[in-house]
């Protein structure tokens, strides 16, 4: 035999013992907790955590008061409604996640977990994640989580996400109902603050998307979908941006007019405010160069805090209140 042919022998041989090892090493992790981790990794927790806490903010800042267990069942309700949407999600979308670099990682298309079984885990979560909330809570407030779920996989993910530029833009109205779900679970109904803690994150999401598109354009070019930075341009995005930007930061004052927030949330949301203002304008004069991806970075992560921020504060507000006159 040339030593051509036993190079391509052993290359072969270590070729197979790799992929036994690889499958190995699955069936291993299928054994132990790795099953556990990857379908917790299928309800996006990173996005449940900002789910679980708007919706927190919405439920405390409702008139009225609830008995503890009923406001902890109804903030695990909403948690596993979203991880359900997220779940059902990946399980669309697994095709998009396979060619992106962001997403390639996820157990359904790195083969951990099959398409199928993340479509009925996210499922089973969603219709039990309602049924719950409307049973023990309130039929409104299950109704609302109702509506979440499908706009994000039936509107969003399986409609728009594919189809237009304006994904980020109606598909967003799915991540800014938990405040209003958390809020109805408080009241049995829906009223002007609920809504306005709705339109806040409702307009804080295009700018805080777009931002990371215009960083990751080429993996959505890769996949296919048409994000605002692909199908217009970087130009046009970071000009939305601004647009946005200027909308958001005064609506988010909105709460301190109705007597929702304090004065401390008032100081939070001009301040945070200017800043947001401040970044999305760097962005727009920072043109398509290099600065362009440091400044899209800077507002991705300001915004995260931004939001945090003034929910936090709302938060503070309300519980300091309710404890000095109580």
């Amino acid at each position: 035999m040339s030593p051509w042919g036993e190079s391509e022998r052993m290359s072969a041989s270590q070729e197979a013992i790799e992929a036994t090892d690889a499958a190995a090493l699955r069936a291993d992790r299928k054994g132990d907790d790795g099953a556990v981790r990857d379908y917790i990794a299928l309800m996006k927790p990173r996005v449940m955590s900002l789910v679980i806490f708007t919706a927190l903010v919405g439920l405390v800042a409702a008139p009225g008061t609830m008995h503890p267990v009923i406001a902890v069942i109804a903030l695990l309700c909403i948690a596993v409604g979203a991880g359900a949407s997220g779940a059902l999600n990946m399980w669309y979308d697994a095709d998009i996640d396979a060619v992106m670099a962001r997403t390639a990682r996820r157990p359904i298309p790195a083969g951990r977990i099959s398409a199928d079984e993340a479509a009925t885990f996210g499922t089973v979560l969603a219709i039990g994640s309602v049924f719950t909330l409307g049973v023990l809570v309130n039929w409104v407030a299950g109704a609302l989580l109702a509506l979440t779920i499908a706009f994000y996989v039936f509107i969003y993910t399986m409609w728009l996400k594919r189809r237009t530029p304006q994904n980020i833009v109606i598909g967003g109205a799915a991540g800014a109902f938990p405040p209003m779900v958390g809020w109805a679970a408080a009241t049995g109904d829906v009223s002007l603050g609920g809504i306005l803690l709705f339109l806040i994150i409702f307009m804080w999401t295009p700018p805080h998307f777009w931002s990371l598109a215009l960083v990751r354009s080429g993996d959505y070019e890769r996949a296919g979908v048409p994000m605002l930075p692909v199908v217009a341009g970087s130009l046009e995005t970071r000009r939305q941006i601004v647009i946005y930007s200027a909308i958001l930061v005064p609506l988010a004052v909105a709460p301190w007019l109705i007597g929702l927030g304090g004065l401390a949330y008032l100081a939070t949301a001009v301040v945070l405010g200017a800043c947001f203002l401040a970044l999305a304008l760097a962005l727009w004069h920072a043109g398509d160069g290099p600065l362009a991806t440091g400044a899209a970075r800077r507002l991705f992560g300001f915004s995260i805090l931004y939001l945090f921020g003034l929910f936090a504060v709302l938060l503070a507000e309300t519980v300091v209140g309710r404890i000095v006159a109580g």
